[in-house]
């Protein structure tokens, strides 16, 4: 592949990459929850479904245990997730999501499934197979972090 069309792919996957972003934090705010931004759907990702401390949400998410803290004090204030002792270590917290963490979880796979199903609708179901089994080839174990 010649530099041009390595830079031609590279320019597309990051293009789709924002676009579903975007599509699915429209469809979150779209059915009601409007006070989060798509950085907290990024860290939903890592909480559901068994909880993570700060410092696994930060390495997740490619920032500082500060940073990850700072986002945890804002969901926890706006009721999307509680920290609560860790069954393995007394002196670390358990962030999980609450009913409405998991509300606004399933606001989002929802959002994902319509963008999907348009790619299906434009591309087939076949193609969108394809795509996905090669793109989890490519990056099977990676976590899914922002660019930031």
């Amino acid at each position: 592949m010649q530099n041009s069309e390595a830079m031609a792919l590279s320019a597309a996957l990051l293009a789709v990459a924002g676009d579903l972003t975007q599509r699915i934090h429209d469809g979150v705010t779209a059915r009601g929850f409007t006070d989060l931004r798509p950085a907290h759907g990024f860290a939903f990702g890592r909480l559901a479904p068994d909880g993570a401390t700060v410092t696994d949400l930060a390495v997740h998410l490619g920032v500082t245990k500060q940073a990850a803290s700072q986002l945890v004090d804002e969901i926890v204030r706006k009721g999307y997730a509680e920290r609560r002792p860790h069954p393995q270590d007394a002196r670390a917290r358990l962030v999980v999501l609450t009913d409405r963490g998991w509300a606004c979880t399933r606001a989002a796979e929802a959002a994902a499934a319509e963008v999907v199903g348009a790619w299906v609708e434009l591309l087939g179901e076949g193609d969108v197979r394809v795509l996905r089994e090669s793109l989890v080839r490519i990056a099977p174990y990676g976590p899914i972090k922002p660019a930031w």
